[in-house]
């Protein structure tokens, strides 16, 4: 029975680096599920890499036709974009096993909807004032930096990832990203452990 690792953590945590390189390993045999987003792409994304880039109209006719496992919406600076896993087919547990990357609440969702016995949570934690400056470092090789948006997400995350959320949810697991290679050796061992 297949297994879905679910990568977590606040933003400029390394949760991008680290999906990409566990992906990479053949050792692993994770297939990436690709989730769905409203937002803008970012000037280094491709669709159908990081995310499907769909607008709204889509996402109505797949929360429609019952499709859609779960969703966030975000206020952002430059409007709402919204967030969202689909059951499209991609998630084949009898045969592969998957990697994610998320939120608590999607990981929740996603966790509920195919079982707590399929749905491994990643949790990833850097420094607050090294997160603050990754994020800034990232924005700034956009063609239009918007550091509001970075203020408000950074912000944003301290209470989307509270002690008491990670404790509700059960997520004892964490990997401090201080030095990335250390942190994907533990991640990688424990992965193979469970697999």
């Amino acid at each position: 029975m297949g297994k879905i690792f679910i990568i977590l953590g606040k933003s400029a945590t390394g949760k991008d680096t680290i999906y990409k390189h566990l992906l990479s390993r053949e050792d692993l045999s994770l297939k990436k599920v690709v989730m769905y987003t409203t937002r803008p792409i970012r000037k280094a994304e491709k669709e159908g890499e990081e995310y499907h880039f769909v607008n709204e109209e889509i996402m109505e006719e797949l929360i429609s036709k019952g499709q859609v496992i779960e969703y966030r919406t975000y206020n952002t600076v430059l409007g709402k974009w919204h967030y969202f896993t689909v059951d499209d087919g991609q998630v084949d547990l009898d045969r592969c096993n998957y990697l994610m990357h998320g939120t608590l609440e999607s990981f929740k969702r996603i966790r509920d909807y195919y079982g707590q016995d399929k749905v491994v949570p990643i949790y990833v934690e850097v420094e607050d004032g090294e997160r603050l400056v990754r994020a800034i470092k990232r924005e700034s090789r956009q063609e239009k930096p918007n550091y509001a948006e970075v203020c408000r997400r950074y912000l944003a995350d301290e209470g989307d990832f509270s002690e008491e959320n990670i404790r509700n949810l059960g997520i004892k697991a964490r990997y401090q990203n201080d030095d990335i290679g250390i942190c994907l050796s533990r991640i990688i061992s424990d992965i193979k452990n469970i697999l």
